[in-house]
């Protein structure tokens, strides 16, 4: 896995889109990204620009009540939501293990209520609202923990 550590500042939700489109082609098969931020901070939107950087075309959607979505692109993608989790554990029962160790790319929204299984080495991505312009501007912060 490539090892990253940057900060990238955008302007719009299109900045954001496009941002996580391209990024996606910087991601091995079997990269684990974990997605940080307070609601409507953009991590939806960001999955959805991953999504597209890997060739799907189907709407993709924050599965909070299935907690994960596949789909099939270059690469296959994995996106759950595991903000109704109530328990690390009860991951287990989504067959989680076999989706972070399997050759597709996982994005996990609200990655921080399930930390303590999440696999090494992550990519932990935390978008947070600009204090100038919160309704636009986003600060990306992508770094790799081993």
């Amino acid at each position: 896995m490539k090892n990253f550590d940057l900060k990238v500042h955008t302007c719009s939700a299109q900045e954001t889109f496009d941002f996580a489109k391209s990024f996606c082609k910087e991601l091995d098969q079997g990269t684990v990204l974990c997605m940080y931020g307070d609601l409507g901070a953009g991590k939806t939107l960001f999955a959805k620009g991953i999504a597209a950087g890997l060739g799907i075309e189907d709407n993709v959607s924050s599965p909070t009540f299935t907690i994960v979505n596949e789909y099939d692109g270059t690469i296959p993608f994995y996106h759950f939501d595991v903000y109704r989790i109530s328990d690390p554990d009860e991951m287990y029962e989504t067959g989680f293990d076999e989706y972070i160790s399997g050759d597709g790319i996982c994005l996990i929204e609200w990655a921080e209520l399930i930390e303590d299984i999440l696999p090494l080495p992550r990519v932990k991505i935390t978008i947070l609202r600009s204090p100038e312009k919160p309704d636009t501007d986003r600060d990306i912060i992508i770094k790799t923990i081993d």
